[in-house]
């Protein structure tokens, strides 16, 4: 029979099964398994269709940048009022401090390999000025200065995309109060798109329709149907709330938008593309469950999907933001979704002392941002991060060299690939188990490893806090050895790994569990220094700034030299070669902060002016979500 003969005696119904079967199958192979969900350590949520309530965090970053120690410290125990602390005469009746860590005497050579040539995907390159076949890999990493550059490479994409046929471009927007800035930019740059495409006239035609969706903890669709009515566009754009819940669930809201408007383009005579603008990678969970079906649904309807979006957190999930309450002067630390850069976490969760809440550059976009981008045949366009207010800076690295970054790009398979594999390349394993067991995102690890950093004006609660803090620090010394042994063992693996990226996440994470077993010890000496040695401080400075705590921060001078000093030299030394095995990337730049850093510690005295009241009669100001 001829292959029209076996199509007509099958029957419409035979191919529809056929169809629908391979559908059910995909859908398989995408199931997320529990196993890879236990190791993200995450709880996948069944997430409501309109609304997902997400709970408020918030964090008090330790040693801010006003934490500075008073230049005149009364030593004088006989002096006006002081803070309650312990006197030199209390503190000899103190036990002996119980450090005994010795440092250990490592075999492990500084490694000689030079990071190796990973060959780049055929898509990705400095310049995408040329048309890209539908199908084929998209641009996960393209650098632009402003919203303007965007704009201008999304009308020359567009325009390669109107030489074969119509086009349909959704809009999805983020609802955060952040974004306002962009939507305003976007709206007013709509109707020159246009203008440059030849379409803004009214008998220009429909070749290019526009419609405008936007989401938050759900989704709303502002254009009841697509149009080219630049008032009717910039009209549904000024209708794009802010939502309060702080929750982006960017995945679902591809699906939608997607599937809300496949009609137009079901019959091949339109082309579609949505185009993501957001400043977060998303609500973690929700990724992780929708990832893959936002995929799938990009390349079922051929639609490519782009994003305006921000550097990722170098190998963390996460970035605070500094808010200063507008009636009551009090600062508060957001935490704002924004990494990691990879699938897995792939560096150290901690500081040495506490979660991290540094905004490191990764060079990189979101995980999910950049794989949707790649696998749709769009680009992620990584727009500067403009924010003042990102917690310790290093926030704008963009500009790692490409040519420098090429053998270092994060893998974009898939996590469910990505897991399978993860027992042929038993180094990985071995950095991943290092991760998760110093992980101070983990409440039950967190109390091991979490140091306090502010400690109490009151004698008595002092020297508990004190005691308290160093049996800690003694604990967790031994994590840390554990680690660094554990790392240690696979040190040949690291000899025969071809990746750069895991070959330069070796290197830092070896170097930073030997510096941080060198600062965790100062910590502890430091506390008996002061027990030992109390400061004293005034209660009051002018106008009104009591003294609140005393802070640990960093200093040149070592407390216990005579110990951590050969941690830190050791230290030093792998850093510098991260320095020159890795240069000109986020490994390198984190090396050379570590060691900046300092290793010495101190207490400092810290004073806060009360905050204001509510003006009367007036609502208070909620805690924003971002």
């Amino acid at each position: 029979k001829t292959l029209r003969q076996v199509l007509q005696s099958v029957g419409a119904l035979g191919i529809s099964t056929f169809i629908h079967t391979l559908i059910f199958i995909a859908l398989g192979i995408l199931t997320m398994t529990p196993e890879i969900l236990e190791s993200l350590e995450m709880v996948v949520l069944n997430v409501p269709s309109e609304e997902i309530v997400l709970e408020e965090e918030m964090v008090t970053v330790e040693l801010e940048e006003d934490m500075t120690p008073s230049e005149e410290i009364n030593t004088n125990p006989t002096a006006a009022p002081a803070a309650g602390v312990p006197t030199a005469i209390g503190a000899a009746t103190f036990s002996e401090a119980q450090f005994d860590a010795e440092v250990s005497d490592s075999k492990v050579e500084p490694t000689e390999m030079a990071a190796s040539e990973i060959k780049l995907p055929a898509s990705v390159s400095d310049s995408l000025l040329t048309s890209i076949p539908l199908g084929s890999y998209g641009d996960p990493r393209e650098v632009v200065d402003n919203i303007q550059q965007a704009m201008d490479r999304i009308t020359q994409e567009l325009v390669f995309m109107l030489e074969e046929s119509d086009v349909l471009v959704v809009w999805a927007f983020d609802q955060s109060e952040s974004m306002r800035n962009d939507q305003k930019e976007i709206r007013e740059r709509i109707n020159q798109v246009y203008t440059e495409l030849g379409l803004a006239e009214d008998d220009a035609g429909d070749h290019l329709l526009t419609a405008i969706t936007s989401f938050g903890s759900g989704y709303i669709r502002h254009t009841n149907k697509p149009t080219s009515n630049l008032e009717l566009i910039k009209k549904a754009i000024n209708e794009v709330p802010i939502d309060p819940s702080g929750a982006e669930l960017i995945c679902p809201a591809i699906v939608r938008a997607i599937n809300d408007h496949t009609s137009y383009t079901s019959r091949g005579q339109r082309q579609m593309a949505v185009i993501v603008v957001s400043d977060e990678s998303g609500n973690p969970e929700n990724n992780v469950q929708f990832l893959e079906n936002t995929v799938q649904a990009a390349k079922v309807a051929k639609c490519r999907t782009y994003f305006l979006g921000r550097e990722a957190v170098f190998g963390y999930p996460h970035a605070y933001m500094r808010w200063q309450h507008p009636q009551t002067g009090t600062v508060h630390w957001l935490k704002v979704d924004r990494g990691p850069e990879t699938a897995f976490v792939e560096q150290l969760q901690t500081n040495g002392f506490r979660r991290r809440t540094d905004a490191f550059s990764s060079g990189f976009g979101p995980y999910e941002q950049c794989r949707v981008a790649r696998e749709s045949g769009g680009i992620f366009f990584m727009l500067p991060t403009v924010e003042k207010n990102l917690v310790r800076g290093e926030a704008d690295k963009r500009r790692y060299k490409l040519k420098a970054m090429k053998p270092y790009l994060p893998d974009l398979n898939s996590r469910q690939y990505q897991f399978a594999k993860r027992d042929e390349t038993p180094l990985r394993t071995f950095i991943w188990q290092v991760i998760l067991d110093l992980n101070p995102l983990n409440e039950q690890t967190a109390e091991i490893i979490e140091m306090r950093i502010r400690f109490s004006t009151d004698s008595a609660t002092f020297l508990r806090q004190a005691r308290q803090e160093q049996q800690k620090a003694k604990t967790y010394l031994i994590y840390l050895a554990n680690a660094q042994k554990a790392l240690e063992s696979g040190y040949e693996l690291r000899e025969s790994e071809l990746n750069a990226r895991w070959q330069a996440n070796y290197d830092l994470i070896y170097a930073q569990l030997i510096a941080y077993q060198a600062r965790v010890y100062e910590y502890g000496a430091a506390l008996e220094v002061f027990i030992r040695n109390p400061k004293t401080a005034p209660l009051m400075q002018p106008p009104n700034r009591r003294l609140v705590g005393w802070d640990i921060t960093g200093q040149s001078k070592l407390s216990a030299a005579e110990v951590s000093q050969p941690y830190i030299e050791r230290a030093v030394e792998l850093y510098n070669t991260v320095i020159e095995l890795h240069g000109g990337t986020p490994w390198a730049e984190r090396a050379a902060q570590e060691i900046n850093r300092g290793f010495g510690l101190q207490l400092v005295p810290v004073y806060r002016a009360p905050p204001r009241s509510v003006p009367a009669g007036m609502p208070p100001i909620p805690i924003p979500k971002l």
